[in-house]
């Protein structure tokens, strides 16, 4: 098992509260999918969309800041290029980890992460990540 999948699998492990920035309402769109399963697994889900005010039968805010709980994880559904600004929102709120999921790629924003101490996973799809971890222990 390599170093990433390593840090992935404590990531999966240890931290529980997971904010998903870009989360959709949509049952079809891959941050639903994510957002569902990592609820189903027992994940504390804290939607982050300013178009909508409950995504998957929780309170959704409209960015990390006007979150009122710790946040653990940012699992990032957006473009590459709106990640430093949600970067530094993570940085401001005192969050563990940058998840960037599949597609998502930005260089800067997780050298930025990673220099203020925050565990980076980037162009990784938590829910995939979660799925190959459990296999792992099941065998």
């Amino acid at each position: 098992m390599g170093n990433q999948a390593q840090t992935t699998e404590m990531i999966l492990d240890t931290y529980r509260n997971v904010a998903i920035v870009g989360l959709s309402p949509e049952a079809e769109r891959p941050s639903f999918r994510v957002a569902s399963y990592l609820k189903e697994q027992g994940y504390r889900i804290i939607p982050v969309n300013p178009n909508f005010s409950w995504i998957l039968g929780e309170t959704c805010y409209p960015d990390l800041a006007s979150i009122g709980e710790p946040v653990e994880v940012v699992d990032i559904f957006r473009r590459p290029e709106e990640t430093p600004a949600i970067v530094e929102q993570a940085i401001a709120i005192g969050a563990k980890v940058v998840w960037m999921q599949e597609g998502v790629v930005n260089e800067a924003a997780a050298a930025r992460a990673r220099s203020a101490g925050l565990l980076v996973v980037m162009d990784k799809c938590m829910r995939k990540e979660h799925l190959k971890a459990k296999e792992r222990k099941n065998k």
